[in-house]
């Protein structure tokens, strides 16, 4: 008899296999229903190691079929798009590419969807983004493209979805698309999205990010998942003909003797209660132990509120607030964008400023008015917190000012990835502002650990 593949909810289904044992190491025995039963990514292996066995089988998993698709106009990628696209051809059509942001990662998933000729559903992190590749994709395969997200649910051969979306949706759709595209593709490993990838079939699969690596590991998973990084191409390769050459500036600025004695005063008492309750910051856990801790008495809820007012004071200091409106009279020629670490610094600054601010709480229909804003320079400088750090297209942008932000490296290179897009005659410029003697001082010099900032650094003020 023919062996049968069937998908069901994100898993491979066979009601028997042959007798051998790569084969059936794939799957397990479902004690519940007596059927063989794996994830829906091994599909793959299976309907190989099948032909290879020259076992007859049927496949009532798949609902795709080769799809004719072709590039509306020619297209001549840069030298690093081509030589991304021949590494993941050479790999099978599966692997991770790593190239800096604005080095047209859209534009190779065009080109390898061009080439597999496969239904293809793309996720992405961010509604903004989903809209963002709809366009791209219809524009250069001349197809209508579907979306899922954002209240919106039409399937179609090429699909934009969401992280989220996807999560909640691929036990329904993970047998429709031959392949996956997973731009920003270090989200992946969250527990919530992994399912994404497991849970489908897709015989191709394409990851792409500007930084892979994770402080946890996490990049493991996505090699598992999508496969091996087959490519990688670094910020300094490309910037002056590809990306826009730039600097980078590091400004330190004191507090004042009245913000540093009440800085002092609450990172002390925050201090005494991590190290009385051996709290550790170096281990994955220690982050969520201090919040199950500070909870639960009156000292703990004390030490948190010392801890968010240490960390206020460095993080929105008057002379951080000075500093910045001399940045901004300096080249108020140019469009900047002010990048903080949380919603409540953007507000403030924007009360304070009178500049439009742009956070994850700005509805759609606001935040793409005030991005067309940008871009035709009515506005000359927009605040934000974390929504502009990943894939939204903002060439117009030549000055970056981070005024506070996480220890991470990769979000440190996306901020910085935001002003490189090329266009002619542009210089970026890149301004980091920290507090002396706080804790930011050591944050800023985690995030720095990228030779886009050890290489060719502007002296810090």
């Amino acid at each position: 008899m023919a062996t049968e593949l069937h998908f069901d909810c994100g898993t491979l289904v066979a009601p028997t296999l042959p007798d051998d044992g790569a084969l059936r190491g794939l799957f397990q025995r479902d004690a519940r229903t007596g059927v063989f039963r794996t994830a829906a990514r091994h599909y793959r292996d299976v309907v190989l190691r099948l032909r290879e066995l020259g076992v007859p089988y049927e496949d009532r998993a798949r609902r795709f079929e080769p799809l004719e698709v072709a590039l509306t106009s020619p297209v001549e990628p840069f030298p690093h798009q081509k030589a991304a696209l021949d590494a993941w051809s050479r790999a099978g059509g599966r692997g991770l590419v790593e190239l800096p942001t604005g080095a047209g990662k859209t534009l190779l998933a065009v080109l390898a969807i061009a080439q597999v000729k496969r239904p293809t559903l793309v996720v992405v992190p961010t509604l903004d983004l989903m809209t963002q590749w709809q366009g791209v994709l219809s524009r250069h395969l001349g197809q209508p493209v579907g979306m899922l997200g954002g209240g919106v649910s039409d399937r179609r051969a090429l699909t934009v979805t969401t992280y989220d979306s996807a999560a909640m949706q691929t036990e329904f759709h993970g047998n429709h698309f031959g392949l996956l595209v997973c731009d920003e593709c270090h989200h992946l490993p969250a527990p919530s999205y992994r399912f994404i990838a497991e849970g489908s079939l897709a015989p191709y699969r394409l990851g792409l990010t500007a930084t892979l690596e994770r402080t946890d590991g996490g990049e493991r998973v996505c090699e598992e998942l999508l496969g091996p990084l087959v490519h990688r191409t670094d910020i300094r390769e490309l910037q002056g003909r590809y990306l826009a050459p730039y600097e980078v500036r590091r400004i330190e600025v004191p507090l004042t003797p009245s913000e540093q004695t009440r800085h002092d005063e609450a990172r002390a008492r925050y201090l005494a209660f991590i190290r009385g309750r051996g709290i550790r910051f170096d281990v994955p856990e220690g982050w969520a132990r201090f919040l199950a801790e500070s909870q639960r008495t009156d000292e703990g809820r004390a030490a948190h509120r010392a801890y968010r007012e240490q960390r206020r004071i460095a993080l929105t200091s008057s002379a951080k607030l000075d500093v910045l409106w001399r940045v901004l009279l300096e080249h108020r020629e140019d469009r900047a964008i002010v990048f903080t670490d949380d919603n409540e610094t953007v507000y403030t600054l924007a009360r304070r400023l009178f500049l439009p601010a742009l956070t994850h709480h700005t509805p759609v229909p606001e935040r793409k008015a005030l991005l067309a804003s940008f871009a035709s320079g009515e506005l000359p400088v927009l605040l934000t917190s974390r929504v502009l750090n990943e894939g939204v297209d903002v060439p117009e942008a030549r000055v970056g000012i981070v005024l506070s932000g996480s220890g991470s490296v990769r979000e440190h290179v996306q901020r910085l990835g935001r002003i490189l897009r090329q266009r002619p005659g542009k210089r970026a410029l890149l301004y980091e502002v920290c507090s002396a003697q706080t804790a930011e001082s050591s944050i800023s010099e985690r995030r720095r650990q990228h030779r886009a900032y050890q290489e060719g650094e502007g002296e810090a003020c």
